[in-house]
Formats: C-alpha cells, sequence, structure tokens
C-alpha cells in the first residue's frame, strides 16, 4: 500500500473518532453559546475531513490497478462513515434550532446507533482489505521468484545454444578438412597410378630394347 496514503488513512480515522466524541458531547449540552461553538469546530472538523478523503482518492488513483481498487473500496466506506457523521451533526444542529430535546434524544440515539454499527463494519472491513493486501504480496513475492528462476532457465539455455552452435561450426570445419584430405588423397592416387603406367612403359621398352639387341647378336 502507499505509504502516502497511508499517513491520510491515519489521520483520517483519527479526525473521525473525534468527530464522534464531539458529536456525543454536543448532543449533551443543553444549548447556547456553547453548544453553539462545539457545532462549529465539528463543522471544521467535517471540512478537514474532506479534505483529507479527497487526498486520499487523488493518491489512490495514481496508483497501479491492483493496489487502486482496494484503496477505493476503503475511500468508499470513509466517505459512508464521514456522511453518518454529517447527518449526526445535522440531526444534533436541527433539534438545537428548534430547541425540541425530545426529538434530539431520539435522533441522536439512531444515529449513533447507525454509525457506532456502520463503523463496525468499517473496521472488519478495513482488516479484510488488509488481508487482501498481504496475499496480494506474498503472490507478488512468489511471482517475482518466478520469474527470477524462468530468467535463470532462460540464460542457462541460451549458453547451452551457444555451446551447441560452437560444437556445430568445429563440426562443419572437421567435414571441411576431411573432405580437403580426401580430394588430396585422391589427387596423389591418381598420380601414382599415372607413374605406374609411365615405369611400366618404361620397363616395357627396355625388355623390348634388350630383345632387338640379343636378336641382332644371334643373327651375327
Amino acid at each position: 500500500m502507499s505509504a502516502v496514503f497511508e499517513g491520510y488513512e491515519r489521520q483520517y480515522c483519527e479526525l473521525s473518532s473525534n468527530l464522534s466524541r464531539q458529536c456525543s458531547a454536543a448532543s449533551s449540552l443543553d444549548g447556547g453559546k456553547q453548544k453553539k461553538q462545539k457545532i462549529s469546530e465539528i463543522k471544521a472538523g467535517m471540512d478537514d475531513g474532506d479534505t483529507l478523503i479527497r487526498k486520499m482518492e487523488l493518491e489512490a488513483r495514481s496508483l497501479q490497478a491492483s493496489m487502486k481498487a482496494s484503496l477505493l473500496v476503503k475511500l468508499k466506506e470513509y466517505k459512508t462513515d464521514l456522511n453518518n457523521l454529517k447527518s449526526e451533526l445535522k440531526r444534533i444542529t436541527s433539534a438545537a434550532n428548534n430547541n425540541k430535546d425530545e426529538l434530539l434524544e431520539l435522533g441522536q440515539a439512531d444515529t449513533l446507533v447507525s454509525s457506532n454499527d456502520h463503523r463496525g463494519r468499517l473496521v472488519m472491513s478495513t482488516e479484510r482489505l488488509n488481508q487482501s493486501s498481504e496475499r496480494i504480496k506474498e503472490s507478488r513475492r512468489s511471482m517475482l521468484e518466478t520469474e527470477e528462476l524462468g530468467a535463470a532457465i532462460l540464460q542457462d539455455l541460451h549458453q547451452q545454444r551457444q555451446s551447441l552452435l560452437h560444437a556445430h561450426n568445429t563440426l562443419h570445419g572437421v567435414d571441411d578438412n576431411i573432405d580437403k584430405s580426401k580430394k588430396i588423397l585422391t589427387a596423389i592416387s591418381r598420380r601414382m597410378s599415372r607413374n605406374k603406367w609411365i615405369l611400366g612403359s618404361f620397363m616395357a621398352a627396355i625388355v623390348l630394347a634388350i630383345i632387338v639387341i640379343l636378336t641382332i647378336k644371334v643373327s651375327r
């Protein structure tokens, strides 16, 4: 989760708890200047809450989609919480203006019950979202480990491919040398055959010459 969002979230939770206490305190006042002052303080706190929610929304929308979705769900809960506090403040203000204590107590009780119920649901939702965020972080760590393993395997395969290419080039060079050797041996064989014919012809000529010489000598 974004550290900036967490900072705004912490400020809002503290502000929400403070506003809830202030609303309870304002509802217990009989009226007059003190109650009006308390209502003014609560309204100022509401404005601060609106500002914090806007900042959280801007921060959430600037993040990646995987993180933004869970933060926007949280933000929706905070908006609902602030609207409940505003409704509670309206009931307190209306009761103060109309000076109807009975309606004020009834409205206050209903709002407090609703607000407490909603705050309980908000806490549970926050815990579930935090657990989901942890699971997402764990999945992301596993994915990164898998990517690193895959990269190592690809690197190893690349090295093996280079070794095979080198071996193939070496074998190709050996084949070329064998072909050259065959050509040389073939040329030597042909030359030897030619020399054999030349030597045989020369020896036949010598034998023929000896026979001729012997024939001439015998005839004399």
